[in-house]
């Protein structure tokens, strides 16, 4: 069985004159060598495709494959994690991760809060900013938090996007929307604990791989999950695992949300405690980092006995049933 691997490489990006920032969501080379490696380990045959140009390339030049591991954020658009996934549709070639739909709605936070919110999953309150007369409108309890409506990887969140007035709230939604075109997202903030929850698995069959609470060196961090703060782990937090009273809750919030927007395969749903210390939706990543090291995914799921390889082969397996291959 033939896998290719369609992918962003950073450095790709970085030639290009991109930034540090800008390319935060791409993978290093190693990431993708750690992938190829454990397919080729449980028995695939792997081909290297790269983004989604090149993807469109080989496709036109008639180019198929069994399957295709999918790990394409995108560059350009709103819709820029859903490119892959829908040229695959229209070919018919299947492939890890959520569908289009998926990746288009969670890359967007408002819509997606929306949608959680209406299916009676605690989320903080919010607006969405796309334009400085937006800002003038936003009608919720400070302190509020900040960020970029389309973006992950703690981009665009620094120690400033926690905002306690409207003079600072109208700053930094000024500064960002100069960055960020496609918008902000402006919640209630919530000082409560915070979490993460891998998931791997489809539908009834999704399970949690399990739990860790993120803990802030307040001196380091702000107690904020930023772009510099995540670069920085090692030093600017430590990992560990909850008891399991806010464990099982948070686990419980995290599947349901898997269920409600159709996620598949694998990923993360983050979240936050209220003032109350009941576990709210922050966002959900159904396009989880793989990176062997760095990425959360990973992290929580050797604390909780996995290896690397486990973990991509029931991502594997999870998408062959869907796929009846």
């Amino acid at each position: 069985m033939t896998i290719g691997l369609t992918y962003d490489l950073r450095s790709d990006y970085l030639q290009e004159g991109y930034s540090e920032e800008e390319t935060a969501e791409f993978d290093r080379e190693s990431t993708i060598e750690a992938i190829e490696l454990t397919l080729q380990q449980l028995g695939y045959q792997t081909d290297r495709i790269g983004h989604v140009r090149h993807l469109t390339s080989r496709l036109v030049n008639g180019d198929r494959w069994d399957l295709v591991f999918n790990i394409c954020e995108g560059m350009f658009g709103i819709g820029r994690e859903a490119q892959v996934p829908a040229l695959l549709d229209a070919y018919q070639v299947p492939y890890t991760f959520s569908d289009a739909l998926v990746l288009s709605l969670t890359l967007h936070k408002g819509m997606t809060k929306r949608v959680v919110r209406d299916c009676g999953i605690p989320t903080p309150d919010f607006a969405v900013v796309c334009n400085e007369q937006d800002i003038a409108v936003v009608n919720l309890p400070y302190p509020l938090f900040v960020k970029p409506n389309a973006e992950g990887t703690g981009k665009g969140i620094n120690s400033l996007s926690r905002v306690t007035n409207p003079e600072e709230l109208l700053h930094v939604c000024r500064d960002l929307l100069t960055r960020y075109p496609s918008g902000l997202l402006v919640e209630e903030y919530l000082p409560g604990r915070e979490f993460t929850v891998g998931i791997l698995g489809t539908g009834e069959e999704a399970y949690p791989v399990g739990i860790m609470e993120i803990l802030y060196r307040q001196e380091e961090t702000n107690s904020i999950y930023s772009y510099q703060t995540k670069s920085d782990y090692l030093k600017a937090v430590e990992y560990q695992i909850p008891e399991n009273d806010i464990s099982e809750k948070c686990i419980s919030l995290a599947l349901k949300t898997w269920h409600v927007l159709g996620c598949r395969d694998g990923g993360r749903v983050d979240i936050r405690a209220d003032r109350s210390g009941i576990p709210n939706f922050i966002e959900v990543n159904p396009l989880a980092g793989l990176d062997k090291v760095h990425s959360d995914l990973p992290i929580l799921a050797y604390m909780h006995g996995y290896d690397f390889e486990r973990i991509i082969r029931e991502i594997m397996e999870s998408a062959r049933k869907r796929a009846k291959i």
